[in-house]
């Protein structure tokens, strides 16, 4: 992919569709003043991407508890009841962050761009209230805010921004980092990747949206390590505007996304949604894992995210990866260890459908048990026949 240095695309969500008549919300903190005031009444269901992956499938095992996930995005707020008290103090790498409180607190994109990320990746169930809540209820979130906005940019500073931001995250004691945006390939944000894996750290990416504005570059997803995320309808097909690419891992709901705004009023309609909002929900799964299994290595991880997704059936495509990230079966399946390669896709696309099945290794297993079951009952019930026949002679030759 051709990339002019210093080009960036910055967290990549689409623009939010016109909203109703605005709840009242909370009042924001003085140094802070977020602009996403219009919102809409929750829908009168669960919102469908819950309906779809139904992460508290494996809260009994897990509900991210003890995990940090780093979102490095346009700030989070915790005036969403759904965050209240689940925020930790960041980092403010944006250009108004002293003015900001520097703690990355402040959510002032168009959309509350971050707070959403946040509320799918850690928000809390509301007793009595099963329309929206987070992958990862329980675990914490990090906010290291490196931008105002959430439309396009083009600083050339960007990049060692992001860059900043990770070896941040990780120095901060973050286990998982959401990076729902893009930027232009430097080495300095390679370098950053590279440290963040180097401690093991699970690093997941939007995989990238073309639309209106054409194919931006995907990294951090396209480096090697990260998991990157796709987006999908309610039919788990290819979102248009997400980026195809042989980098391309998994995939999550990436299009009508509901959830709360960044002063806790109500919910913001994210129509359009966009990758950005696909990865936070890998990220959730991701600190489902590794708080299940907290000696669990970023590898391990995404090789158990992968090899348990809702596979295509040709196993892998470049439009959604090795298929929707499945939560419960992430942390419920057990995996042998270190038995599954899945295939890296390089170069040109594939010219033919990707045949490799991620899951072959589990059902040969399966196949294996069930066979050794069969002789296992048919020997036991031959035996039971042969003691009653002797019992029946008084154990006499004939």
């Amino acid at each position: 992919m051709a990339v002019a240095v210093g080009v960036v695309a910055l967290l990549i969500g689409a623009h939010p569709a016109a909203a109703a008549a605005p709840l009242a919300p909370r009042l924001a903190p003085a140094a802070c003043h977020p602009v996403s005031t219009s919102t809409v009444p929750f829908p009168p269901e669960t919102v469908w991407p819950l309906r779809r992956l139904q992460p508290e499938l494996a809260w009994p095992l897990s509900t991210g508890r003890g995990v940090v996930v780093a979102v490095i995005d346009s700030g989070v707020s915790d005036d969403p009841p759904w965050l209240a008290g689940k925020v930790q103090d960041g980092v403010d790498f944006a250009p108004d962050g002293a003015i900001t409180g520097g703690v990355g607190k402040c959510d002032e994109s168009d959309a509350g761009h971050g707070t959403l990320v946040a509320s799918i990746i850690a928000g809390r169930r509301i007793p009595d209230d099963d329309k929206f809540y987070g992958v990862a209820p329980d675990a914490t979130i990090l906010p290291i805010r490196v931008t105002q906005k959430d439309t396009p940019s083009r600083q050339d500073t960007f990049p060692g921004l992001v860059a900043q931001a990770i070896t941040k995250a990780v120095d901060k004691g973050a286990k998982v980092i959401n990076l729902s945006l893009a930027s232009a390939p430097t080495a300095e944000l390679q370098n950053a990747v590279n440290y963040a894996l180097s401690k093991k750290v699970v690093l997941v990416a939007a995989a990238g949206n073309g639309g209106s504005q054409g194919q931006q570059p995907a990294y951090p997803a396209m480096y090697d390590g990260v998991l990157a995320v796709a987006g999908i309808d309610e039919h788990d097909k290819q979102v248009l505007t997400s980026l195809p690419g042989n980098y391309v891992k998994v995939a999550a709901p990436g299009v009508k996304i509901v959830g709360p705004t960044a002063l806790g009023g109500g919910c913001l309609n994210r129509v359009n949604g966009g990758t950005s909002f696909a990865a936070p929900y890998v990220s959730g799964v991701a600190a489902l894992i590794l708080s299940y299994d907290s000696t669990a290595t970023p590898e391990e991880v995404i090789r158990r995210i992968i090899q348990t997704a809702d596979h295509p059936p040709e196993g892998w495509n470049p439009e959604v990866g090795y298929g929707v990230v499945n939560p419960y079966r992430a942390v419920a399946s057990i995996i042998p260890p270190k038995d599954f390669a899945p295939v890296e896709p390089t170069g040109a696309l594939p010219a033919a459908p990707n045949t490799h099945d991620p899951l072959r290794s589990v059902k040969l297993a399966a196949t294996w048990i069930a066979v050794l079951g069969i002789f296992a009952a048919a020997f036991v019930l031959a035996a039971t026949a042969t003691a009653r026949l002797g019992r029946a002679r008084g154990w006499r030759p004939r």
